[in-house]
């Protein structure tokens, strides 16, 4: 880990060592960056960098013009993995792409397994109605996510699908990715649903993997 990763996380774990000893519930108010800063003694962009990693895991909750507050106290122990997910290094960006690829293969089988014609015909009619001021052949990222959103929630596995829609989220925040998928993918992939082949789901993942790049 990077000498930056390394006061990263340390100033995570800081700010958890403050919610726990003043003992700060959900809904309670989390001192100003400001006072953080004072008490962790670190720079106030670090706290806010820290303060903005907590918010996207839905650990606080910041209402303008009032404060930052505790979301769910419950989850306080994701503070540790913070780092792992939100660090800005290659390596656990790649980490986090490669959790996400073994996911959806999972989703896949299942899907495979479950998948109603509901949900085909949500498919077929996503393909119907893109955009059409893209371009032919090429379909955006939010397209794509929105496709595999039809293919997750058809597995009726509420975990499955809160921890996918997760990883997913933080992949699109830390890693800014370009899809470059074909039309044949998806009618490939709504054919192999259909026929119930995951051999053939997951050979489409592999085949057409997301392309990414880095701002």
């Amino acid at each position: 880990m990077t000498t930056q990763g390394k006061v990263y996380q340390n100033i995570l774990q800081k700010i958890k060592a403050i919610i726990y000893n003043d003992g700060l519930q959900t809904g309670d108010k989390l001192p100003s960056e400001r006072e953080l800063s004072d008490r962790l003694n670190a720079g106030r962009s670090s706290i806010r960098e820290a303060l903005r990693s907590m918010e996207m895991l839905g650990l606080i909750e910041t209402r303008r013009g009032e404060g930052t507050f505790i979301a769910n106290a419950r989850d306080h122990r994701l503070v540790e993995v913070i780092a792992s997910f939100i660090l800005k290094d290659t390596k656990s960006k790649e980490d986090l792409l490669e959790t996400r690829k073994l996911i959806e293969k999972d989703i896949l089988r299942v899907a495979c397994e479950r998948i109603s014609d509901e949900y085909i015909d949500r498919l077929r009619t996503m393909m119907e109605h893109k955009d059409n001021s893209s371009d032919r052949d090429i379909f955006s990222t939010e397209f794509d996510t929105a496709f595999f959103r039809v293919i997750v929630s058809s597995t009726h596995n509420h975990l499955l699908m809160r921890l996918w829609g997760e990883l997913a989220d933080y992949h699109q925040t830390i890693w800014h990715q370009l899809t470059f998928r074909p039309t044949h993918y998806y009618e490939a992939m709504i054919h192999a649903l259909v026929s119930r082949n995951q051999e053939a789901a997951i050979n489409l993942l592999d085949k057409y993997e997301m392309k990414k790049t880095e701002e």
